[in-house]
């Protein structure tokens, strides 16, 4: 898939990973990219891309990614400027990290892991993506049929590519049951709905990160990050963000990718 001239969508694009694969892409040539976050550093850094690039490839679209009214205003502006998304790389997510069930040694009282913040979890790092992806499925069928286009053909090339941010945590990884849960499911979801939209001709992929050099990841604490991550990594280090980036743009472009691919650093944690 050739992204010149094409538009993206990527959600958390205000920082992390969803920032790095902004970058790469318009590095790469892409003819625009809608930079969703709920954060207003967005702004900071489409502005940013703009000044690196040398024209207005990056547009940023604040506002909450579950929420279903934004989502449709997001794609209403992307579709209107620069015709479906290509690309989608719903990125934005969040950890609540806690042991499931956690003993009081005095009291004797356990415990359990908040419903509520298991619900939110869910509700940001597994339904947002998945609508944020049909939504993309969604648009592309739509101005093919404005087109007068049915089903895809093989020569007509592949119409759009959606990639899944997983986590090596779908292996499980103690304190993180709602965080593993999302990232698990969303293979699921890739599998399924890589199975229908090839009727419009996009395809769907799931990368799997390790331990990234990210917001989310920092606020362990160093401390945390020297003693459980590092030395269960063969490159001793977290992964940077255009690593990762530069992983998607790979499986963007080579459509003879699905499924899975691990960019994990050679992560192996003690049982």
């Amino acid at each position: 898939m050739n992204i010149k001239g094409k538009s993206a969508m990527i959600t958390g694009a205000g920082s992390g990973i969803g920032q790095a694969i902004a970058i790469e892409l318009a590095e790469r040539g892409i003819g625009a990219v809608g930079l969703v976050d709920r954060s207003e550093n967005v702004i900071n850094v489409a502005r940013m891309i703009n000044d690196r690039m040398d024209r207005p490839v990056a547009e940023a679209i604040i506002g909450d990614v579950t929420d279903a009214a934004f989502r449709q205003k997001a794609f209403d502006l992307m579709c209107g400027k620069h015709g479906a998304p290509a690309v989608c790389v719903p990125a934005a997510g969040i950890t609540r990290d806690q042991i499931a069930v956690k003993m009081d040694k005095q009291t004797g009282h356990a415990t359990r892991y908040p419903m509520d913040d298991f619900r939110l979890v869910m509700e940001v790092n597994l339904v947002a993506p998945v609508y944020w992806a049909i939504e993309t499925v969604a648009r592309i069928a739509e101005e093919r049929a404005r087109k007068g286009k049915g089903r895809w053909s093989a020569e007509e090339g592949i119409q759009g590519t959606v990639i899944f941010i997983g986590s090596i945590s779908k292996q499980g990884i103690p304190g993180q049951v709602a965080y593993s849960a999302t990232k698990a499911a969303l293979d699921g979801v890739a599998a399924t709905l890589g199975k229908e939209a090839v009727y419009h001709g996009v395809r769907f992929a799931t990368i799997h990160p390790g331990f990234t050099d990210t917001p989310m990841v920092r606020a362990l604490g160093q401390e945390y990050i020297e003693k459980n991550i590092l030395p269960y990594t063969q490159l001793k280090r977290l992964i940077d963000p255009s690593e990762i980036a530069d992983a998607i743009y790979f499986m963007i472009c080579n459509s003879a990718v699905s499924g899975e691919l691990w960019a994990d650093a050679g992560w192996h944690p003690s049982a």
